[in-house]
């Protein structure tokens, strides 16, 4: 039975992820839709698509969980949070999936539609190499999202609806947080068609997730996943000429092979991470888990005493760090 102290962190944790998701959508569409407001179509510079106004809403949900954890936890949660960006030391299968994830979902719509259409879709032409360097550069502009979206917000949502329901939930929270930019001229996802977008990010939610599971809560490597998503997604073009309503199901037939081929991978990735545990890895320190006696990997939980000295506290995640894997 749970007792009295549990139900309220739980109810603290609940909270905890409404505020963040409010603040964080608050500013991000601020920072997006207040200046198209004023700008003529299209315009850029310091308020437009691609400015310093914009970019600040990119990295929103990083902001916004950083001064969340120093809120509930002080600089030494920050420290435990962005720790996670150093731990590298995984194995190359790892860094292999968060490279090729996109190229190969690409290149499998690709087939499925030339077994459909007797002809392959147009490719793109953009250099291999160029498309490394990209990887490699916008690999750290990634943690503007990651260290909110997956390093604050996913295991806390674990810790209520388990690993694979909150992969799932948080790409609808994901892709919804995109929206404004189907809206946005020049944004390059303008007329497109949400639906379809919010289920590939959804799917792409799900195998971020799982990565992260698996490389025992290294932002880095999701920070990499991200990247190369957004450089490789143009491998084989998916993107509707000149569409103008982005609440609607237009979408080309490889859009709709890359939802069909990444929706069968989450359910696959769904089904592994039945019964995961990663609610420690919001009381985990900079090293990463250790290997056990049976073999398995065991999270590192460092109790982190509250500034009055009181000892383990919850903080705002609704867990005790001396109780990490208690059953909701």
């Amino acid at each position: 039975m749970r007792g009295p102290g549990q139900t309220d962190g739980r109810k603290v944790g609940r909270i905890a992820l409404v505020v963040y998701v409010l603040l964080t959508f608050a500013l991000t569409w601020t920072a997006w839709i207040v200046p198209a407001a004023f700008l003529a179509p299209g315009n850029g510079g310091f308020f437009g698509v691609g400015g310093p106004v914009f970019l600040l809403g990119v990295s929103a949900p990083a902001f916004v969980a950083l001064a969340l954890t120093a809120y509930c936890e002080g600089r030494a949660g920050v420290a435990r949070l962005l720790a996670r960006i150093g731990r590298w030391q995984l194995g190359a299968r790892l860094y292999l999936f968060a490279i090729g994830y996109m190229a190969a979902i690409k290149l499998l719509a690709a087939l499925i539609h030339r077994m459909a259409m007797g002809a392959w879709p147009a490719f793109g032409d953009t250099p291999l190499p160029l498309m490394l360097g990209a990887i490699l550069v916008s690999t750290w502009m990634q943690a503007g999202e990651e260290v909110g979206w997956r390093g604050y917000a996913l295991p806390r949502l674990a810790t209520h609806l388990g690993l694979g329901g909150a992969s799932v939930l948080l790409g609808v929270v994901w892709a919804l947080w995109h929206l404004p930019l189907f809206f946005l001229q020049g944004s390059g996802s303008d007329g497109q068609s949400f639906p379809i977008y919010l289920v590939q990010v959804t799917a792409l939610s799900v195998a971020m997730s799982w990565l992260y599971w698996r490389a025992l809560g290294s932002l880095l490597l999701v920070m990499l996943m991200h990247a190369s998503v957004n450089n490789t997604i143009g491998i084989v073009p998916a993107a509707v000429p000149n569409a103008v309503h982005p609440m609607s199901l237009e979408g080309s037939l490889v859009a709709w092979a890359t939802i069909g081929v990444s929706s069968v991978v989450a359910a696959v990735l769904l089904l592994r991470m039945r019964g995961a545990e990663i609610g420690a890895m919001l009381n985990s320190g900079s090293h990463p888990p250790q290997l056990g006696q049976s073999g398995a990997r065991q999270p590192i939980l460092l109790a982190t005493a509250d500034s009055r000295g009181r000892g383990p506290t919850t903080g705002c995640s609704g867990r005790s760090a001396a109780q990490p894997t208690a059953e909701p």
